[in-house]
């Protein structure tokens, strides 16, 4: 689910950049990072966002750069001249504010001309609506070029994950044919030791019954159902990443079902060869795991 996709819009005044960044997510969860983008439009955004892209943390920037320059601060100068009006009869009226030079005057209304500056209201910082019903085709278009350039960022992803993972699901099926070889191997190695520990113990038993436990002992180590169902999962997991467009919750499911069939078999392999290749095979399911976690 990691992607990147990035748009822009020419608007007469300006240019609006949009950039969408996407990681891995259990659900859709869209931040619009940006002051710029009208309240009454943020809810279609959202929608178009979590239609195209279905899942993920995404992250929207929406940045501004002006043609002209000509963003700034704007001074309401009505209200500093009444201010100022103000201020100064009360200046006029206050005890020991008369008798000064002119240089004296001119410094005290510079002094009070940078106070009135600091009042509420005097300096209006606020920009105008860059992103009017007028403009907003353009900038919508722009979120969907920026959408499909995310879009295609992750199929092309999508196709390296692909041929990874279905390359480490083949892998696991070799390497339970290689268990399978072993299989006989393993249990004439159980038989052999259990007949040589009775010879050490110089006991005499029935073959007869000797025969019916060794089948009793085999049947609890026995490890073919473990390989049948793994053959099962591991072919599921093919059809399911070739046919269901967004797998990536199912894949999940089917390796927890993988692990338990592998770890079972590690459990009653009671042969050497046979636990490092289900330690092979864990360690490509792990590496499985990992990648599903970025598939949709």
């Amino acid at each position: 689910m990691t992607g990147y996709g990035k748009a822009e819009a020419l608007l007469e005044t300006g240019k609006i950049t949009i950039e969408i960044k996407t990681l891995n997510g259990k659900g859709s969860d869209a931040s619009i990072k940006t002051p710029l983008l009208p309240k009454d439009k943020e809810l279609a955004v959202r929608a178009k966002i979590a239609a195209a892209l279905v899942r993920g943390t995404i992250d929207v920037f929406v940045s501004w750069e002006s043609a002209e320059n000509t963003e700034g601060k704007t001074i309401d100068a009505g209200l500093v001249k009444s201010y100022y009006r103000q201020l100064t009869e009360i200046r006029n009226e206050l005890p020991g504010f008369t008798g000064f030079s002119l240089r004296d005057g001119d410094r005290m209304n510079n002094e009070l001309l940078t106070a009135i500056l600091r009042l509420p209201d005097v300096v209006d910082s606020r920009k105008p609506d860059i992103i009017t019903e007028e403009n907003w085709p353009l900038v919508d278009r722009a979120f969907d070029e920026a959408l499909a350039a995310v879009t295609e960022y992750r199929r092309k992803e999508g196709e390296a994950l692909y041929r990874d993972v279905t390359g480490r699901i083949r892998t696991i099926l070799a390497l339970e044919d290689e268990v399978e070889a072993l299989e006989q191997e393993r249990i004439d190695a159980i038989r052999e030791r259990l007949t040589r520990n009775l010879e050490e113990l110089q006991q005499k038993v029935d073959p007869s019954r000797f025969e019916q436990e060794m089948i009793f002992y085999l049947e609890k180590l026995d490890i073919n159902e473990e390989k049948v169902r793994l053959r099962q999962h591991c072919r599921y997991f093919l059809d399911t990443i070739d046919t269901d467009p967004c797998p990536g919750r199912k894949l999940g499911f089917i390796l927890q079902e993988m692990g338990r069939e592998i770890n079972t078999t590690g459990s009653k392999a009671n042969h050497a060869q046979i636990q490092k290749t289900v330690v092979r095979m864990k360690d490509e399911l792990e590496k499985v795991r990992e990648q599903c976690m970025n598939i949709l």
